[in-house]
């Protein structure tokens, strides 16, 4: 089974910024020029592209272009965030949309976040989280397949760490990055914002408590909804 396109795409120029074809804080040539380069049409490169914005490695600037990420200043958080237990938590009812649910081969960020062995198959997830009915993050989850394989598929959507833990399988640590960006038209069409309003982008490698890691998410949080604590 071969990746999509897009994903092809977001590989090679993954691997050109990671080879210093473009330094950190300049700008890649147009969708356009890029799109000629790679024999793809102009919606497959922008999809790559945006794959890699909500990455956190390319970034776009209104009216100027799309650049190669700076490094953020990060700050440590405790505790593994997951949306339903955050949800009831605060007295509302979790629940969710799937927008797509796919079998795949791994992006090379994904295979390299999830440290994945050559031909390994991933479920990629692409989800609408709501609390109380109103939509709150748009979700992109990814977990290697064979953990999950035998899991019938609403087990996996609903809660995938309950399912986990009722099948005897802990949780351990998670890394979590926070950042900001704008609403590209897709999110904000799912979370019925204005494009280009606020957007709370939470990166997440969550492992089992024998260290392995297990899922990686990439969140995109209405930011006139949702706010993160933090607690030292």
């Amino acid at each position: 089974m071969s990746s999509p396109v897009y994903i092809q795409i977001h590989n090679k120029i993954k691997k050109e910024i990671e080879a210093n074809r473009w330094a950190i804080g300049e700008r890649i040539p147009a969708e356009r020029a890029l799109a000629v380069q790679f024999g793809v049409s102009r919606m497959t490169l922008r999809q790559a592209i945006q794959t890699l914005v909500e990455e956190g490695i390319l970034e776009r600037k209104v009216g100027s272009g799309t650049y190669v990420a700076r490094k953020k200043v990060q700050e440590k958080m405790s505790g593994v965030t997951s949306f339903t237990a955050l949800t009831k938590a605060q007295g509302k009812k979790p629940s969710s949309k799937t927008v797509s649910y796919l079998v795949t081969t791994p992006s090379l960020s994904e295979s390299e976040h999830l440290e994945l062995a050559e031909g390994q198959k991933v479920l990629r997830m692409e989800r609408i989280r709501y609390a109380d009915e109103v939509p709150i993050c748009f979700e992109v989850a990814t977990v290697p397949y064979d953990l999950i394989k035998d899991y019938e598929r609403k087990q996996v959507t609903r809660s995938l760490y309950q399912t986990l833990e009722q099948n005897g399988l802990a949780i351990g640590r998670a890394e979590q990055t926070v950042s900001a960006m704008l609403a590209s038209e897709r999110i904000a069409d799912y979370l019925h914002l204005k494009r280009g309003a606020a957007i709370l982008r939470l990166h997440q490698l969550t492992k089992l408590g024998d260290g392995r890691p297990f899922e990686y998410v990439r969140t995109q949080y209405a930011g006139e909804r949702f706010e993160f604590y933090l607690e030292k």
